[in-house]
């Protein structure tokens, strides 16, 4: 195996994002403590090709070619070098070793992070859908996976991850594409209800621009009906309370983005969301 710094293109491509910056918890102390290290090591790989993808310095190419150098480090097929990019798909590699989760769950993440690369329009709910496949429900069965839970958790937990991806998008419509010129608001769906991508540049969603909020918003709730089976079917009690409070907070966020206008403000979690989730994590203990 062997590698070049070159292939590496430009040092830092940090958002200077973190852990504490996320809607949801994680590796939070609800967690086995002889886990967190996983899960921040499973975390970190993922903020960078996050963060590869969103780039605004690099173009459509060099970012790919980072993603495919952090697989080639993360499968085994090339050397890591001392750059913190590297080094996190060698720490998951280590962790994958360890562990036994299966490598697809990292590896699913870059083709959603390729298609942000190459700016692959999403068209439809189905488009989306296919979206969130990749770039979060990896997320979740990394997580069962990690816990040793076992399959029937699964489609529960698809559901769930792909809810708070949704609902990630709402919150930042405006400034995917403001500054990344980007759009997850199905075209069909935008053009059903006479909305453009203009709308999403104004200080208020405009009536039509609403209503596709609203359709996206029926189709979270369906998803988080679905995600409510999850902490009844995870065994281990503390992932359970995990699960449940994170349930809660899907939730209580999709409430929020009904009521409140992500184009006026950022739409978030407030304290009484965290206390409602602390009570359902409580009630999961058992």
């Amino acid at each position: 195996m062997t590698d070049t710094a070159s292939v590496w293109g430009r040092d830092d491509v940090s958002s200077g994002k973190g852990a504490s910056d996320e809607n949801f918890p994680v590796g939070s102390l609800l967690l086995s403590k002889a886990l967190r290290p996983h899960v921040h090591a499973y975390y970190d790989y993922a903020r960078m090709i996050d963060d590869i993808a969103d780039c605004e310095t690099l173009s459509a190419d060099e970012k790919i070619a980072r993603l495919d150098a952090m697989e080639g480090v993360l499968l085994g097929k090339r050397d890591p070098i001392p750059r913190a990019d590297a080094m996190s798909a060698a720490k998951l590699r280590a962790s994958f070793l360890k562990t036994g989760v299966p490598f697809e769950t990292a590896t699913d993440l870059l083709i959603a992070f390729r298609d942000d690369s190459r700016g692959t329009p999403c068209t439809s709910w189905d488009d989306l859908l296919h979206y969130c496949r990749y770039s979060a429900n990896p997320v979740g069965r990394f997580l069962l996976h990690l816990h040793g839970e076992v399959p029937h958790t699964f489609a529960a937990s698809d559901a769930l991850c792909t809810s708070l991806q949704i609902l990630n998008h709402l919150q930042d419509c405006q400034g995917d594409l403001q500054r990344l010129h980007r759009c997850y608001m199905p075209a069909d769906l935008m053009a059903q209800a006479g909305a453009t991508q203009d709308d999403l540049l104004a200080g208020r969603a405009t009536p039509n621009l609403r209503r596709v909020f609203n359709t996206l918003l029926d189709g979270v709730d369906a998803l988080n009906r679905e995600a409510s089976a999850l902490p009844g079917l995870v065994r281990d009690r503390r992932f359970r309370m995990e699960c449940a409070a994170i349930v809660s907070l899907a939730h209580r966020l999709t409430q929020r983005l009904r009521r409140e206008d992500p184009l006026a403000g950022r739409v978030a979690l407030k304290r009484t969301d965290i206390m409602y989730a602390a009570g359902a994590a409580l009630r999961a203990w058992s």
